[in-house]
């Protein structure tokens, strides 16, 4: 019997986190610089017309954003090593380094705009957040397509999970749902159109019920292929 061979955990190059880490610091920092200045009501949530309807402490409205950021960012960075399929990561590390790097990025911007209104500057959420969002979905669908499958990252049906090639077909189509759904939050964000973001949300909810049923008919129609 041969020997199993030894799995490599996943390595961490460092120099490429650079931008995720800087921006991690950098909400910090802002947090650090603004604290003083903060009154003891901080808006935390605002509704589809882009007005505040919750209000929290300094220590939510300052500190929630980077430590969720921190949090999800070092999630996503240490998942690889626990992952069974880890091997697998090493063919879209480039994609999932974007993934992460952009995942940071909107939250970013989500504080941003937060430390914004802090400020006194009154920036339309009804309009940003959307836009925001919809760009986040255009990078992840520009990148869906190139991951390969994993227990923790991408669209996990049983199907997919179970039929490499239902993970990369529900993938691709999946990538360009995201890239249509950014496409279209991106534009009705100008519209300012609270129906507009009822209507897309519907969408996207049919849409993603459709992957998993599009999944198992992948996952059908390559097992009536190739019967085991």
């Amino acid at each position: 019997m041969k020997p199993a061979k030894e799995v490599i955990p996943v390595k961490i190059k460092w120099r490429s986190e650079g931008m995720s880490l800087s921006l991690i610091l950098a909400m910090f920092i802002v947090a650090g610089f603004t604290w003083p200045l903060a009154s003891d009501s901080i808006p935390v949530h605002w509704g589809i017309t882009g007005q505040p309807d919750r209000y929290g402490g300094k220590f939510e409205g300052l500190l929630g954003i980077p430590l969720a950021a921190l949090a999800i960012y070092l999630l996503l960075l240490f998942l690889p090593r626990i992952d069974p399929r880890r091997v697998n990561y090493d063919k879209f590390s480039g994609a999932y380094l974007v993934l992460r790097t952009v995942i940071v990025a909107f939250m970013a911007g989500i504080y941003t705009v937060q430390v914004m209104w802090v400020r006194g500057i009154a920036v339309d959420m009804a309009i940003v957040v959307p836009l925001i969002v919809g760009l986040l979905l255009l990078v992840i669908g520009n990148y869906l397509g190139k991951l390969r499958s994993t227990w923790f990252v991408g669209i996990r049906t049983p199907w997919t999970l179970s039929s490499e090639e239902s993970w990369l077909k529900t993938h691709r189509l999946g990538g360009r749902f995201f890239v249509v759904l950014g496409l279209a939050l991106a534009i009705a964000s100008a519209f300012h159109n609270a129906w507009a973001f009822c209507i897309i949300g519907i969408v996207a909810v049919i849409l993603l019920i459709f992957l998993v049923i599009y999944s198992y008919i992948v996952y059908r129609e390559e097992r009536a292929a190739h019967p085991s």
